[in-house]
């Protein structure tokens, strides 16, 4: 077992940072990921000062690192519609403000769908949001979520992610996470060729693009172009791919986050299972 693996799942930030810190600890996790306000919606949560020193004091007592904030599902930087573009832009601006309370860390949000406008138009509205929202001052790295492919995503390729921070002027400040329920379901055979598809990521993006990993079995077989979650073990990829996942020599130091179908306690025997394996 190595000591280095940094597992942890998504909590619910309704009630704040310090308590997140705590359940995280509470069931094994050194890392978790948490939305940075309703996933349906636009409602952001008051961040309270206190609650935020309270979490840093107590992150760095129990050994908490890196922590991923994820995106509304709602937003889309890519859509045909000048109003949707804006939403996004706007809630991602202000996340990003909000992600200064805790610098260091970690955003993430899915690419979009280009809804029929094609890859490259999708492409090049992704990055110009990017570059009006990013700056070189900013504390937190922004990350791409490699996508399955279904209907008009975009990011279901490693060369769209790379094109995308190819455009981007502040690279500095943007990195990729890693689905694997997603590349599995995009054409990526991370069950049989796991070495290829690192090998295959770093020299498309590289590997110090890689920031995070998410740790999903898949309930759809191999290239299926879904994205349906699965509990460890009990998807298509399974419990040995996972596991050579998390314990790969080029991956290891990372972040991984779970988001599968658990509440606390199955979050707690995949977290003890994929770190003791």
């Amino acid at each position: 077992m190595s000591e280095k693996i940094k597992l942890g799942c998504h909590l619910s930030s309704s009630r704040g940072f310090l308590h997140m810190g705590k359940e995280a600890v509470s069931i094994g996790a050194d890392t978790f990921q948490f939305f940075t306000r309703n996933p349906r919606g636009s409602k952001a949560k008051e961040i309270d000062p206190k609650d935020v020193e309270a979490y840093l004091m107590y992150a760095q007592e129990h050994g908490i690192g890196t922590v991923v904030a994820h995106a509304p599902y709602t937003l889309n930087p890519c859509s045909k519609e000048e109003h949707t573009r804006e939403f996004a832009e706007m809630t991602m601006a202000d996340d990003l403000r909000r992600m200064e309370y805790i610098p260091g860390n970690l955003y993430n949000f899915h690419p979009g769908s280009h809804v029929g406008q094609g890859i490259d138009q999708g492409i090049e509205l992704i990055a110009g949001m990017l570059n009006r929202i990013l700056t070189p001052e900013q504390h937190t790295t922004v990350l791409l979520e490699t996508m399955s492919g279904k209907g008009s995503e975009v990011g279901s390729r490693f060369e769209e992610l790379a094109e995308i921070i190819r455009r981007t002027r502040c690279k500095e400040q943007l990195g990729v996470c890693l689905d694997t329920c997603h590349v599995y379901d995009a054409g990526y055979d991370i069950v049989n060729h796991l070495d290829e598809v690192v090998e295959e990521f770093d020299r498309v993006i590289g590997l110090d693009r890689l920031k995070a990993v998410h740790v999903n079995d898949s309930k759809n077989p191999f290239a299926s172009h879904k994205d349906r979650h699965e509990k460890i073990g009990e998807g298509s990829l399974g419990l040995e791919a996972l596991r050579r996942v998390v314990h790969h020599p080029k991956l290891s130091h990372l972040p991984f986050c779970l988001e599968t179908p658990n509440e606390l306690p199955g979050y707690a025997r995949e977290i003890e299972l994929l770190r003791n394996i």
